[in-house]
Protein backbone atom coordinates (compact mmCIF):
# COMPACT_ATOMS: atom_id res chain seq x y z
CA UNK A 1 0.00 0.00 0.00
CA UNK A 2 1.13 3.35 -0.66
CA UNK A 3 -0.48 4.99 2.40
CA UNK A 4 0.43 3.94 5.69
CA UNK A 5 -2.86 3.36 6.91
CA UNK A 6 -5.50 3.13 4.03
CA UNK A 7 -8.88 4.36 5.80
CA UNK A 8 -11.66 1.79 4.70
CA UNK A 9 -15.56 2.88 4.95
CA UNK A 10 -17.66 -0.60 5.07
CA UNK A 11 -21.41 -0.37 3.82
CA UNK A 12 -23.29 -3.49 4.27
CA UNK A 13 -26.81 -3.97 6.03
CA UNK A 14 -26.47 -7.55 6.26
CA UNK A 15 -24.73 -7.36 10.45
CA UNK A 16 -22.88 -11.19 9.85
CA UNK A 17 -21.08 -9.70 6.38
CA UNK A 18 -20.54 -6.50 7.29
CA UNK A 19 -18.89 -8.23 10.25
CA UNK A 20 -17.08 -10.95 7.75
CA UNK A 21 -15.95 -7.42 5.78
CA UNK A 22 -14.82 -6.08 8.47
CA UNK A 23 -12.52 -9.04 9.87
CA UNK A 24 -11.20 -9.86 6.84
CA UNK A 25 -9.87 -6.04 5.95
CA UNK A 26 -7.95 -6.20 9.86
CA UNK A 27 -5.77 -8.53 8.09
CA UNK A 28 -4.59 -6.06 5.82
CA UNK A 29 -2.01 -4.48 8.00
CA UNK A 30 -1.92 -1.21 5.96
CA UNK A 31 -6.29 -1.23 6.09
CA UNK A 32 -8.08 0.48 9.19
CA UNK A 33 -11.92 0.84 9.35
CA UNK A 34 -12.83 4.22 10.31
CA UNK A 35 -16.70 3.76 10.18
CA UNK A 36 -19.73 1.36 9.41
CA UNK A 37 -23.09 1.94 7.91
CA UNK A 38 -26.03 -0.41 6.92
CA UNK A 39 -27.78 1.71 4.58
CA UNK A 40 -27.87 3.83 1.90
CA UNK A 41 -28.26 7.59 3.03
CA UNK A 42 -25.83 6.82 6.02
CA UNK A 43 -23.53 5.64 3.83
CA UNK A 44 -23.25 9.13 1.78
CA UNK A 45 -23.32 11.23 5.27
CA UNK A 46 -20.59 9.25 6.66
CA UNK A 47 -18.66 9.27 3.29
CA UNK A 48 -19.01 12.70 3.05
CA UNK A 49 -18.01 13.32 7.05
CA UNK A 50 -14.89 10.63 7.23
CA UNK A 51 -13.33 11.43 3.01
CA UNK A 52 -12.42 7.62 3.56
CA UNK A 53 -9.85 6.16 1.15
CA UNK A 54 -11.74 3.53 0.04
CA UNK A 55 -15.23 2.64 0.35
CA UNK A 56 -16.30 -1.39 0.46
CA UNK A 57 -20.51 -0.76 -1.04
CA UNK A 58 -22.72 -3.41 -1.27
CA UNK A 59 -25.42 -2.58 -3.87
CA UNK A 60 -29.21 -4.06 -2.51
CA UNK A 61 -29.37 -1.43 0.69
CA UNK A 62 -31.82 0.41 2.48
CA UNK A 63 -33.11 3.90 1.64
CA UNK A 64 -30.94 4.08 -0.88
CA UNK A 65 -29.50 1.54 -3.41
CA UNK A 66 -25.86 1.26 -3.76
CA UNK A 67 -25.57 2.54 -7.12
CA UNK A 68 -27.63 5.79 -6.29
CA UNK A 69 -25.17 6.05 -3.12
CA UNK A 70 -22.37 5.90 -5.12
CA UNK A 71 -23.28 8.61 -7.72
CA UNK A 72 -23.60 11.05 -4.61
CA UNK A 73 -20.48 9.98 -2.95
CA UNK A 74 -18.47 11.07 -5.66
CA UNK A 75 -19.89 14.44 -5.80
CA UNK A 76 -19.41 14.81 -1.84
CA UNK A 77 -16.12 12.64 -2.01
CA UNK A 78 -14.44 12.65 -5.28
CA UNK A 79 -10.97 11.37 -3.94
CA UNK A 80 -12.46 8.11 -2.52
CA UNK A 81 -12.17 4.92 -4.37
CA UNK A 82 -14.95 2.87 -4.65
CA UNK A 83 -15.21 -1.03 -4.68
CA UNK A 84 -18.55 -2.72 -4.74
CA UNK A 85 -19.60 -6.22 -2.95
CA UNK A 86 -22.32 -7.31 -4.20
CA UNK A 87 -24.08 -10.43 -4.84
CA UNK A 88 -25.20 -9.10 -8.08
CA UNK A 89 -23.53 -10.39 -10.98
CA UNK A 90 -25.28 -8.83 -13.67
CA UNK A 91 -23.45 -7.12 -17.01
CA UNK A 92 -25.84 -4.28 -17.02
CA UNK A 93 -25.13 -3.79 -12.98
CA UNK A 94 -20.92 -4.55 -13.57
CA UNK A 95 -21.06 -1.86 -16.30
CA UNK A 96 -23.08 0.63 -14.09
CA UNK A 97 -20.63 0.67 -11.48
CA UNK A 98 -18.18 1.07 -13.63
CA UNK A 99 -19.83 3.94 -15.32
CA UNK A 100 -20.05 5.84 -11.52
CA UNK A 101 -15.61 5.19 -11.51
CA UNK A 102 -15.70 1.92 -9.03
CA UNK A 103 -12.27 0.64 -9.21
CA UNK A 104 -13.38 -2.88 -8.73
CA UNK A 105 -16.29 -5.59 -7.78
CA UNK A 106 -16.47 -8.72 -5.98
CA UNK A 107 -19.56 -10.95 -5.89
CA UNK A 108 -20.39 -12.24 -2.18
CA UNK A 109 -20.38 -15.59 -3.28
CA UNK A 110 -16.35 -15.10 -3.79
CA UNK A 111 -15.35 -12.62 -1.07
CA UNK A 112 -13.50 -15.15 1.18
CA UNK A 113 -11.13 -15.57 -1.29
CA UNK A 114 -11.14 -12.55 -3.31
CA UNK A 115 -11.76 -9.51 -0.97
CA UNK A 116 -8.51 -8.91 0.23
CA UNK A 117 -7.03 -9.05 -3.41
CA UNK A 118 -9.78 -6.82 -4.30
CA UNK A 119 -8.98 -3.70 -1.86
CA UNK A 120 -4.99 -4.72 -2.52
CA UNK A 121 -5.36 -3.69 -6.21
CA UNK A 122 -7.89 -0.80 -5.41
CA UNK A 123 -5.59 0.65 -3.15
CA UNK A 124 -2.57 0.35 -5.53
CA UNK A 125 -4.34 2.10 -8.05
CA UNK A 126 -5.51 -0.55 -10.23
CA UNK A 127 -8.82 -2.04 -10.74
CA UNK A 128 -10.24 -5.37 -9.66
CA UNK A 129 -13.21 -7.65 -10.91
CA UNK A 130 -14.54 -11.36 -9.58
CA UNK A 131 -13.38 -14.22 -11.66
CA UNK A 132 -17.34 -14.81 -12.32
CA UNK A 133 -17.30 -11.77 -14.25
CA UNK A 134 -16.14 -11.95 -17.78
CA UNK A 135 -13.85 -9.32 -19.38
CA UNK A 136 -16.09 -8.09 -22.07
CA UNK A 137 -18.88 -7.10 -19.13
CA UNK A 138 -16.38 -4.64 -17.71
CA UNK A 139 -17.14 -2.02 -20.21
CA UNK A 140 -19.21 1.54 -19.96
CA UNK A 141 -23.13 1.33 -20.46
CA UNK A 142 -25.57 4.24 -20.93
CA UNK A 143 -28.34 4.91 -18.30
CA UNK A 144 -30.94 3.32 -20.47
CA UNK A 145 -29.41 -0.09 -20.14
CA UNK A 146 -29.14 -0.22 -16.77
CA UNK A 147 -32.24 -2.01 -14.91
CA UNK A 148 -32.95 -0.98 -10.68
CA UNK A 149 -30.20 -2.96 -9.17
CA UNK A 150 -32.61 -3.40 -6.09
CA UNK A 151 -35.65 -4.61 -8.20
CA UNK A 152 -33.22 -7.02 -9.54
CA UNK A 153 -31.97 -8.22 -6.26
CA UNK A 154 -35.56 -8.73 -4.83
CA UNK A 155 -36.68 -10.18 -7.98
CA UNK A 156 -34.25 -13.21 -7.62
CA UNK A 157 -34.47 -16.75 -6.21
CA UNK A 158 -34.60 -15.29 -2.69
CA UNK A 159 -38.34 -15.30 -2.41
CA UNK A 160 -38.03 -12.60 -0.07
CA UNK A 161 -40.79 -10.60 -1.83
CA UNK A 162 -43.64 -12.94 -2.86
CA UNK A 163 -44.13 -10.37 -5.93
CA UNK A 164 -44.53 -10.99 -9.16
CA UNK A 165 -46.12 -13.22 -11.54
CA UNK A 166 -43.19 -16.35 -10.95
CA UNK A 167 -45.02 -18.42 -8.41
CA UNK A 168 -41.71 -20.90 -8.68
CA UNK A 169 -38.29 -20.56 -9.55
CA UNK A 170 -35.07 -22.77 -9.12
CA UNK A 171 -31.65 -21.32 -8.49
CA UNK A 172 -28.21 -22.66 -8.28
CA UNK A 173 -25.20 -20.83 -6.28
CA UNK A 174 -22.10 -21.35 -6.07
CA UNK A 175 -19.43 -20.62 -3.26
CA UNK A 176 -15.88 -20.52 -3.24
CA UNK A 177 -15.67 -21.53 1.11
CA UNK A 178 -18.03 -22.80 3.63
CA UNK A 179 -18.05 -18.85 5.08
CA UNK A 180 -19.38 -17.28 2.10
CA UNK A 181 -22.13 -20.43 2.48
CA UNK A 182 -22.99 -19.79 5.65
CA UNK A 183 -23.49 -16.35 5.12
CA UNK A 184 -25.46 -16.61 1.59
CA UNK A 185 -27.95 -19.40 2.86
CA UNK A 186 -28.03 -17.95 6.40
CA UNK A 187 -29.26 -14.63 4.76
CA UNK A 188 -31.47 -15.84 1.83
CA UNK A 189 -33.21 -18.07 5.01
CA UNK A 190 -33.75 -14.35 7.01
CA UNK A 191 -35.29 -12.77 4.04
CA UNK A 192 -37.71 -15.46 3.38
CA UNK A 193 -38.28 -15.40 6.70
CA UNK A 194 -38.85 -11.84 7.42
CA UNK A 195 -40.96 -11.85 4.29
CA UNK A 196 -43.53 -14.40 5.71
CA UNK A 197 -42.42 -17.22 3.78
CA UNK A 198 -41.52 -21.08 5.34
CA UNK A 199 -38.50 -22.06 4.71
CA UNK A 200 -36.91 -26.27 4.73
CA UNK A 201 -33.15 -26.99 4.38
CA UNK A 202 -31.74 -30.40 4.23
CA UNK A 203 -28.29 -30.35 4.86
CA UNK A 204 -25.92 -32.71 6.93
CA UNK A 205 -25.53 -32.24 10.11
CA UNK A 206 -22.31 -29.77 9.97
CA UNK A 207 -24.26 -27.71 7.81
CA UNK A 208 -27.08 -27.36 9.79
CA UNK A 209 -25.41 -26.31 12.75
CA UNK A 210 -23.74 -23.69 10.86
CA UNK A 211 -26.85 -22.49 9.57
CA UNK A 212 -28.03 -22.37 13.03
CA UNK A 213 -25.30 -20.61 14.25
CA UNK A 214 -25.42 -18.02 11.14
CA UNK A 215 -28.84 -17.00 11.50
CA UNK A 216 -28.63 -16.63 15.47
CA UNK A 217 -25.97 -13.91 14.75
CA UNK A 218 -28.12 -12.24 12.52
CA UNK A 219 -30.86 -11.98 15.40
CA UNK A 220 -33.06 -15.08 14.15
CA UNK A 221 -35.17 -16.46 17.06
CA UNK A 222 -34.18 -19.91 15.48
CA UNK A 223 -36.38 -22.03 18.43
CA UNK A 224 -38.97 -19.89 17.82
CA UNK A 225 -38.95 -20.58 14.09
CA UNK A 226 -38.92 -24.34 14.42
CA UNK A 227 -41.57 -24.65 16.82
CA UNK A 228 -43.49 -22.39 14.25
CA UNK A 229 -43.00 -24.83 11.54
CA UNK A 230 -41.64 -21.23 9.56
CA UNK A 231 -38.07 -22.92 9.50
CA UNK A 232 -37.97 -26.33 8.57
CA UNK A 233 -34.02 -28.33 9.18
CA UNK A 234 -34.05 -31.73 7.61
CA UNK A 235 -30.99 -34.04 8.19
CA UNK A 236 -29.76 -35.30 4.70
CA UNK A 237 -28.48 -38.25 5.34
CA UNK A 238 -31.48 -39.30 7.69
CA UNK A 239 -33.77 -38.34 4.58
CA UNK A 240 -32.02 -40.53 2.06
CA UNK A 241 -32.56 -43.73 3.37
CA UNK A 242 -36.86 -43.19 3.58
CA UNK A 243 -36.78 -43.13 -0.17
CA UNK A 244 -33.82 -44.70 -1.85
CA UNK A 245 -33.96 -48.57 -2.08
CA UNK A 246 -31.32 -50.48 -3.71
CA UNK A 247 -29.22 -47.52 -4.17
CA UNK A 248 -32.27 -46.39 -6.57
CA UNK A 249 -34.83 -43.03 -5.71
CA UNK A 250 -38.82 -44.57 -4.79
CA UNK A 251 -40.35 -41.83 -6.97
CA UNK A 252 -43.48 -42.61 -4.34
CA UNK A 253 -41.28 -42.45 -1.02
CA UNK A 254 -39.93 -39.47 -1.98
CA UNK A 255 -43.02 -37.69 -3.30
CA UNK A 256 -43.69 -38.16 0.21
CA UNK A 257 -41.08 -37.43 2.38
CA UNK A 258 -40.88 -34.15 0.49
CA UNK A 259 -44.53 -33.87 -0.04
CA UNK A 260 -45.25 -33.84 3.54
CA UNK A 261 -42.55 -31.42 5.17
CA UNK A 262 -43.67 -28.54 2.73
CA UNK A 263 -47.68 -29.02 2.97
CA UNK A 264 -46.93 -28.72 7.17
CA UNK A 265 -44.70 -25.37 6.42
CA UNK A 266 -47.36 -23.96 3.89
CA UNK A 267 -49.72 -24.32 6.41
CA UNK A 268 -47.08 -22.20 9.08
CA UNK A 269 -46.58 -19.59 6.91
CA UNK A 270 -47.72 -15.86 8.04
CA UNK A 271 -49.36 -14.84 4.48
CA UNK A 272 -52.00 -15.33 2.32
CA UNK A 273 -50.59 -16.74 -0.27
CA UNK A 274 -47.46 -18.62 1.15
CA UNK A 275 -44.49 -19.47 -0.79
CA UNK A 276 -41.83 -21.83 0.56
CA UNK A 277 -38.29 -21.08 0.03
CA UNK A 278 -36.48 -24.70 -0.14
CA UNK A 279 -32.19 -26.13 -0.21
Amino acid sequence: MENSSFRVLVVEDYEPFRRFICSTLKKGPDLRVVGEASEGLEAVQKAEKLQPDLIVLDIGLPTLNGIEAARRIRKLSPETKILFVSQESSAAVVQEALRLGARGYVVKAHAGSELLAAVKAVCQGRQFFSREIPSRDCTSATDAQIPDPVTRKKASPSLASGKGDIDRSHSVQFYSDDASFVIGFARFIDAALKAGNAVIVVVTESRRVSLLQGLQVGGVDVAAAVEQKHYIPLDVADKLTTFMVDGLLDPLRFAKVVGDPIVEAAKAANRGHPRIAAY
